[in-house]
């Protein structure tokens, strides 16, 4: 939230996989900050965070990217599930969260949301979501769809209930970061 590291770098640098944590609050960002997360991803603004960490934020509620910015977030999530229709709500609010200065990760579910992103905006960081997606776990989904990411995307996993097997399995598979519940940070930064 300081402008000094862009979500797109955090997560690309260093070696191995990017903690990105989950967080509410001032306090739990300070503590996955010291517990190794190279990143936070928030549901809701709050007062205070930007002195309480010095990390990129992803902001995560639905909506537009200006609201992202209002809550001091260097990204911004956009979910192909909420804006497939063709009638350019994509395109635009892409548009717009890079002309706020924001990177803009785009949440994908399955391989027609993957396609239909790579063909409208061709974004440089794709979420791979497994959230709501019947059978297959989380894990199973993000690897799946990881096989049909382009070379030099950058690829973030959610993991909600993450183990520190299934991130050293994402890993090896190539993800770039994985997000987590901010409890789990020390066991798996």
């Amino acid at each position: 939230m300081n402008g000094d590291r862009r979500f797109s770098q955090a997560i690309a640098e260093g070696d191995g996989i990017s903690v990105v944590a989950n967080v509410d609050g001032p306090a739990a960002a300070r503590t996955a900050e010291e517990q190794g997360a190279e990143a936070l991803a928030l549901r809701a603004a709050h007062e205070g965070l930007a002195d309480a960490t010095s990390l990129p934020v992803l902001w995560r509620p639905p909506g537009r990217p200006e609201e992202a910015r209002a809550a001091g977030a260097d990204a911004c999530v956009l979910a192909v599930a909420v804006l497939e229709e063709d009638d350019g709500a994509l395109e635009r609010l892409y548009a717009a969260a890079l002309e706020l200065g924001l990177d803009c990760v785009v949440e994908v579910r399955n391989d027609e949301e993957l396609e239909l992103a790579l063909e409208r905006v061709d974004p440089e960081i794709l979420l791979l979501s497994g959230r709501d997606n019947g059978e297959a776990g989380p894990l199973e989904q993000a690897l799946e769809l990881l096989q049909d990411v382009p070379a030099g995307k950058l690829a973030l996993a959610e993991v909600e209930a993450a183990a520190a097997a299934e991130v050293a399995e994402l890993e090896r598979a190539g993800v770039d970061g994985v997000i987590v519940p901010a409890g789990n940070v020390a066991e798996l930064a």
